[in-house]
């Protein structure tokens, strides 16, 4: 029986590709909402798409920052805390200045952390297939 080879996955491409299917994902959402009389629940959508995408690039500059340059965990960790803090606020901020559509923020949020984790998750699964 051979090892089982790992490639790992690039943070950077699949950033990228969670962008790109997020980018359609947000329009098809204004469409749909806009039929269904809620144009601004898109929208709010779309923000919470481009909220977790910043987050997340942020997320990639700072792991590497600690990386490299000796971060202490404590600054790396507040760092996480305010930039997650940041966002939920801006979301609830959203969510009760907009009612009901504003809710759509916390939405797009979490579709593009399950297109992170897709992401990631595929080639690790595909890695695990045996070849026959």
């Amino acid at each position: 029986m051979e090892p089982a080879v790992y490639t790992p996955v690039s943070a950077a491409a699949n950033l990228r590709r969670s962008v790109v299917i997020s980018a359609v994902l947000g329009i098809v959402a204004i469409v749909i909402a806009s039929v269904a009389g809620h144009p601004l629940a898109g929208v709010f959508g779309c923000v919470g798409l481009a909220l977790a995408a910043l987050n997340n690039q942020m997320l990639q500059k700072s792991v590497v920052q600690f990386a490299t340059s000796g971060v202490t965990k404590g600054k790396f960790r507040g760092g996480v805390m305010l930039r997650l803090g940041g966002i939920t606020i801006v979301s609830i901020i959203i969510a009760l200045l907009f009612r009901p559509d504003g809710y759509a923020t916390f939405a797009g949020l979490a579709v593009f952390h399950i297109l992170m984790l897709v992401g990631a998750a595929v080639p690790v699964f595909r890695s695990l297939r045996p070849n026959s």
